[in-house]
């Protein structure tokens, strides 16, 4: 199995110092760097201080000049908020400064309340066709002049300037619904999966839902699927403690964000109470422990036999819940010490192995 890392920028009080922040993520994603992690993941998001990522690939830019292997992904932008001629060439751009580094991902959104803000009267259920359209046309825009009269974006002979070093960029597509799943198979793209708070069984249902995708498309998929879990790594009561409270805040931020309750004041959400949640975000207390990537490193190991069990090639560690810094910093340094000793090592590319 594979490891990746999902990261943000991330303040959750305003008395904390952005440039600490800055500093604590980079170190992160040097650690990850250096412990052979295959991919790290910058979000796109916008005007909250809990996800601090306008752009992703300004951030995948800023982190391919501290690192030498480790492979730089939008995880993920969102179509909606993009022109395909911008996209195209701030993606190409990346991957041209990095060596060929870039993974490219994209998707529909997440929040409401972003849309009322970066895309107005656009309904979030309705972003998926801006992905449909755009992914597509950002290849051809790679490859040379295209001219493009679609349903959302039209335009006359245009290229992405630059074009990507890689001849291939590997594609990902954020899917939990069964159409996109459709859609990333049907295209033969990578997938990753996030099944927020649920337990194992909507793994096992993401699982599912991929392999009627694939059978629907006659088994004409060579994808990749990665799974994303919130993950923290302890040894000590007072840090398991320390990481189920934090992540019960962040929770109750991100049921303001989708479900649209309470307010956001200069980018901090309100917190929706526990006992408020509803659908992927509702789960007893008690479960987290278990639903969640958290415990012991061996623990760990053991959730992490399943998730490759059921077929899943790589996991997201997702280290950005409300954690302080150095309480993220320790669990990174138990799941590389201690946990992914367990698993294969990710191959690093030739040029690094020689």
């Amino acid at each position: 199995m594979k490891f990746q890392l999902a990261i943000n920028l991330e303040r959750m009080s305003p008395d904390t110092d952005m440039n600490e922040v800055r500093d604590h993520t980079l170190a992160m994603v040097k650690m990850a760097d250096q412990a052979g992690f295959e991919i790290v993941w910058a979000a796109e998001h916008h005007a909250l201080e809990m996800t601090i990522a306008p752009n992703p690939f300004q951030l995948l830019t800023w982190w391919a000049g501290h690192t030498q292997h480790i492979r730089l992904g939008s995880g993920v932008a969102n179509a909606a908020y993009w022109h395909p001629i911008r996209i195209a060439g701030e993606a190409a751009m990346l991957d041209l400064v990095s060596g060929g580094r870039l993974e490219f991902g994209l998707g529909s959104g997440a929040y409401q309340r972003e849309f009322d803000r970066m895309h107005p009267g656009l309904e979030q259920k309705e972003g998926y066709r801006y992905l449909q359209e755009m992914l597509p046309l950002v290849q051809q825009l790679w490859q040379g002049d295209v001219t493009h009269d679609g349903a959302l974006w039209q335009f006359p002979a245009s290229t992405s300037c630059p074009k990507p070093l890689q001849s291939s960029v590997p594609i990902w597509v954020a899917a939990r619904s069964p159409i996109t799943f459709d859609y990333a198979v049907e295209n033969n793209c990578n997938i990753m999966s996030w099944p927020l708070t649920m337990p194992f069984s909507e793994v096992e249902k993401y699982r599912g839902l991929l392999d009627e995708s694939v059978a629907k498309a006659n088994g004409k998929w060579s994808g990749q699927l990665a799974m994303m879990r919130h993950t923290s790594v302890y040894e000590t009561e007072s840090a398991r403690g320390a990481a189920l409270n934090a992540t019960t805040h962040v929770l109750g931020q991100f049921g303001n964000l989708m479900m649209k309750k309470g307010d956001v004041v200069n980018g901090f959400p309100d917190r929706v109470p526990f006992e408020q949640l509803e659908g992927i975000l509702r789960v007893d207390t008690d479960a987290l422990e278990t639903n969640l990537m958290f415990g012991t490193p061996d623990q760990i190991v053991q959730k992490l036999g399943m998730y490759a069990d059921i077929g899943a090639d790589a996991f997201i560690y997702y280290a950005s819940m409300g954690l302080g810094m150095a309480e993220q910093r320790r669990s990174m340094e138990l799941f590389i010490d201690k946990v992914m000793p367990h698993f294969s090592a990710p191959s690093l590319p030739a040029a690094a192995a020689n």
